[in-house]
């Protein structure tokens, strides 16, 4: 990978920090406000579409985006966790809930619905047109 300026290097940083883009580049390049709002949405976006750039950044997010990642696995952990918190606290509405999201998302407990007419027959349809 080619070696970033200083400049690049600061807007990569602003914009992994969630900066917008025209603000990194405000902050990167020391951009006042004077300077014309096109020129800086331009700037700031041809510096997104360097190689070199978006590479950076989708190399310091990688990690950030890992850890933030929810796996089945820790959700169900999750789950469980806050169903014994509740009922240790005897709030054992609470704690069913929590159990019963916890079936859900493992797909033990599956809601499911059937619409039927008059008598479990077929459901009919009738439409009016209303006049005014």
């Amino acid at each position: 990978m080619t070696k970033l300026t200083p400049k690049q290097e600061k807007f990569v940083q602003s914009i992994v920090k969630g900066m917008n883009q025209s603000d990194a580049y405000r902050s990167a390049y020391k951009v006042g406000l004077k300077t014309k709002i096109d020129t800086v949405n331009n700037n700031a976006y041809l510096l997104m579409q360097n190689i070199e750039i978006a590479t950076r950044i989708d190399e310091l997010r990688k990690p950030i985006v890992k850890k933030a990642q929810i796996t089945l696995e820790s959700h169900l952990a999750r789950l469980q966790s806050l169903s014994e918190a509740a009922e240790s606290e005897k709030q054992f509405s609470a704690s069913i809930t929590a159990e019963v999201a916890r079936g859900k998302a493992s797909g033990i407990h599956v809601e499911r619905s059937e619409l039927t007419g008059k008598d479990g027959g077929a459901v009919e349809h009738t439409f009016r047109w209303l006049e005014k």
